[in-house]
């Protein structure tokens, strides 16, 4: 078999309008991921055991279950249930801002039992309310010791964001896939779709241990 990646030039429009909609959601996933985790996070902390076992329920399910079945569930099941349409756009974003928010739940959590009980008290002692304390204190503290871990969590997501070809979101998987079957070239496609996932995957990657460095050197653990 002869290879012919030039083949790929008549696609690149294509392939960009792919890798701009997975950044797009991998983005949109990652803001909304983030702020359900802290807040799950929080409610891991709780001392109602009732909000305690909800968040440690959701948190292992989803950290428990493939992230396909959840999509295909959260596609095919749910509008079933609800009574509602939900596009393949809609469904991607649900079901990776859930998977996102219960990985980083795990992470805000441990940030925040890192944090000394003597500056919860001092809050308390200045008469600060519970949404100061949040908001002032522990918040920016919680964000800058789980940043390393959060990294990863983004590069992560990033590659999980492929599964959402799978429900015929036009992605850059998607995409090269349909690409694929066109030209039944798949080893030069799904090749330099892999390229491109690893491109932009990899130095975050290496950039997630250069962070790591600095943070904990900061913080002079």
């Amino acid at each position: 078999m002869t290879l012919d990646f030039s083949i790929l030039l008549r696609f690149e429009h294509a392939l960009l309008l792919g890798l701009w909609m997975t950044i797009k959601l991998t983005v949109i996933c990652i803001v909304l991921g983030c702020s359900f985790g802290f807040l799950v996070g929080l409610l891991r902390t709780s001392r109602n055991l009732a909000l305690r076992a909800i968040s440690s329920i959701y948190v292992e399910f989803f950290r428990g279950t493939p992230v396909l079945i959840q999509l295909f569930w959260i596609f095919f099941c749910l509008p079933l249930i609800l009574g509602v349409e939900l596009s393949n756009l809609a469904s991607g974003v649900i079901a990776l801002t859930l998977y996102m928010g219960a990985i980083t739940s795990e992470t805000f959590r441990a940030s925040l039992k890192s944090i000394g009980q003597e500056q919860l008290d001092a809050c308390v002692a200045l008469g600060l309310p519970r949404r100061s304390q949040v908001m002032n204190v522990v918040l920016p503290q919680a964000v800058l010791r789980a940043i390393p871990t959060l990294l990863s969590n983004c590069v992560s997501l990033f590659k999980e964001s492929a599964l959402v070809s799978a429900v015929g979101m036009a992605d850059l998987m998607f995409v090269g896939q349909n690409i694929s079957n066109n030209t039944a070239r798949p080893v030069e496609v799904l090749t330099v779709v892999a390229l491109i996932y690893f491109v932009i995957a990899f130095p975050l990657t290496r950039a997630v241990s250069l962070v790591e460095g600095r943070i904990l050197k900061k913080l002079a653990i």
